[in-house]
This record gives C-alpha cells, sequence and structure tokens, in this order.
C-alpha cells in the first residue's frame, strides 16, 4: 500500500513538475509536420501558431518533416520527450489509416495522444466541368457497363482519398481504375484538364474551382450537406446508402506526455479556433471547428480506425 501510494506520488510530482516546465520555458514549441510546405496539414498548423503563442505566452513554430507519407514526421514525434514541445500536426490517417495499412510501421496508434480536433470536413467526388457526368447515377451506371475503363484519382496510395475511393468501389459495386498522385494538388491538376475522369479529396481544396465552374460536386461523403455546399447531395441521397468519408487535421503528442499538458493544449486550441478572430478565416477554408476534448476526440478516431481497418482488410488493401 505504501509502496504504491509512493509511486502514485512519485509520478504526480514528475508531472506536475513537467507542467511547470512547459508553462514557464522560453524553449520553443515545435508542431512537426509530415508533410511538404503548402498542404493541409500546414496549413492547419501554420494557422494556430499566432494563438497558441499568444494562450500559452510560449514561442510556437512549425517544422516540416516531410517523407514516407507521413510516417517519417510521426515517428520523429513518437520518439520526442513527452514534455509537450514537439508535437505533430497531421491529418488523422497518421493515427487512424496508417497503423493498419503498413505492416512495418515503426510505430502504433498508442504511441500517440490526440490532443486536439484542428478542423474536419468531408471527401467531395468531383469531375470536371466538361465531364459528361452530373450525377452519381451515371458515374455508377458507366462504371458498370465498362468495369475498368473510368479512372479516378487520389492523393496518394493509403491516403484518405484514395481508401475512400476503394469503399466507393465495393459500396457501389464497380470497378474503377486508381490513379494516385503525390498530393491532392496534382490530383485536383489533372481532374481539372481532364487526364483522369475523377477525384475524392477535402472539400476546401476544390471549393474555390466550383464556385468558379471549373469543377462539379457530383456528391459529398458526409451524412449531412455541407453548409459551403449544400447543392450538393449527400453520397447517401445520390445512391450509396450510409457512405460517409471526413478528414480531420489533429494535434498529437507522444504517448506519456502528462495530462495536464494534453488538457491545457486542447484548452488553448479550442480558445483560438472558436475565437471571434478565427471565425472569417475558419469559414472561408470551409472548415468548422468541433471543440472536442482530448477523450472525444480519441473516441471519434478510435472509430475511425475501426472502419478503416475494416474496409482494408475488405479490400486487401496492402502497400509495402
Amino acid at each position: 500500500m505504501i509502496g504504491a501510494l509512493s509511486r502514485w506520488l512519485g509520478a504526480l510530482c514528475a508531472a506536475c513538475c513537467c507542467f511547470s516546465v512547459f508553462a514557464q520555458s522560453t524553449t520553443p514549441i515545435r508542431l512537426i509536420v509530415p508533410f511538404n510546405p503548402g498542404g493541409g496539414s500546414d496549413l492547419f498548423a501554420r494557422l494556430v501558431v499566432p494563438g497558441l503563442t499568444e494562450i500559452l505566452g510560449q514561442p510556437v513554430i512549425v517544422e516540416n518533416r516531410p517523407g514516407a507519407g507521413g510516417i517519417i514526421g510521426a515517428d520523429y514525434v513518437v520518439k520526442s520527450p513527452p514534455d509537450g514541445r514537439t508535437l505533430l500536426v497531421s491529418d488523422s490517417s497518421a493515427y487512424s489509416i496508417s497503423p493498419s495499412l503498413y505492416p512495418a510501421l515503426p510505430y502504433a496508434a498508442k504511441d500517440l495522444i490526440p490532443v486536439a480536433d484542428l478542423g474536419r470536413f468531408a471527401n467531395v467526388l468531383v469531375v470536371s466541368a466538361s465531364s459528361p457526368f452530373n450525377k452519381l447515377e451515371e458515374v455508377i451506371k458507366a462504371a458498370r457497363n465498362d468495369p475498368g475503363k473510368l479512372t479516378i484519382a487520389s492523393a496518394g496510395n493509403g491516403s484518405s482519398p484514395h481508401l475512400t475511393a476503394e469503399k466507393f468501389q465495393i459500396d457501389a459495386k464497380i470497378k474503377l481504375v486508381h490513379v494516385p498522385y503525390k498530393g491532392s494538388g496534382p490530383a485536383i491538376s489533372d481532374t481539372l484538364g481532364g487526364q483522369v475522369d475523377m477525384v475524392f479529396t477535402g472539400l476546401p481544396s476544390v471549393i474555390e474551382y466550383l464556385k468558379a465552374g471549373k469543377l462539379r460536386a457530383i456528391a459529398i461523403a458526409s451524412a449531412e450537406r455541407s453548409p459551403y455546399a449544400p447543392e450538393v447531395p449527400t453520397m447517401s441521397e445520390a445512391g450509396v446508402p450510409g457512405f460517409e468519408s471526413l478528414i480531420s487535421q489533429g494535434l498529437f503528442a507522444p504517448a506519456g506526455t502528462p495530462a495536464e499538458i494534453v488538457i491545457k493544449l486542447n484548452g488553448a486550441v479550442n480558445q483560438f479556433m472558436n475565437s471571434k478572430e478565427m471565425a472569417a478565416r475558419l469559414q472561408q477554408l470551409k472548415v468548422v471547428p468541433t471543440s472536442y476534448s482530448p477523450r472525444q476526440y480519441q473516441d471519434w478516431l478510435a472509430g475511425q480506425s475501426v472502419a478503416w481497418a475494416s474496409l482494408i482488410r475488405q479490400a486487401s488493401i496492402k502497400i509495402e
């Protein structure tokens, strides 16, 4: 009993000391982005820097460590000291997809602590303005009539858009040709140019093209229509019941980071993301903040992990 109490007091003291250092040190907090500058994760990391700097009273910097589809940067954070000063900003695939997809992944989901949901949006299926397709049923009919002819782009093998395309083929009972790119930008560009027939991608990535009439949205993979594109039907409405595919940009910490630090970071992120000064920027990005607690975010990601792991097995997706 005394030994257990001593261990508990020791752990509590260590956590308090770590929290004290976190609160007072001028050492920068590093937000590690496991992708190149200019992508979605990089955008959200730089978006929260001013707010975290002000609220925490700490210098905050962004550091890009791209490679291996985000694995290099995520592994770097996992192996960093759990003191709240080296954090990961990545889409939710680092936590909910990669551990099931890569057999030789150097870390597991349990090695990352979900801290805060920075923003969530749905994947949307789009075609070029010159495409003959206007409705999802037309895409499905054409694919069934000529299996393996239509092409669908993605941001890369193992990405959320890639798995969304695989899910679409299974649920709609069709066969498409997957064309992976290195990032959503090139995939969208070739869809615009007609080199590929369609692409699944996050709504914020194509909203301006949709408004300009350069791309046409066929259906959105959310439970309800987006307030930013209310004219676009959901996949369920368009003929594929129960179809949903969401992307989250999140903040993660290494396992072992004291709960006090995780809670403080979560509070700072939610305070800034829900502030008046962020409202216009988030509306421009077509993102609605969730204000999730760390536990709520972890529970949501756990559900995503189960769903994607099931799809990966069902579609026999293997990426070495």
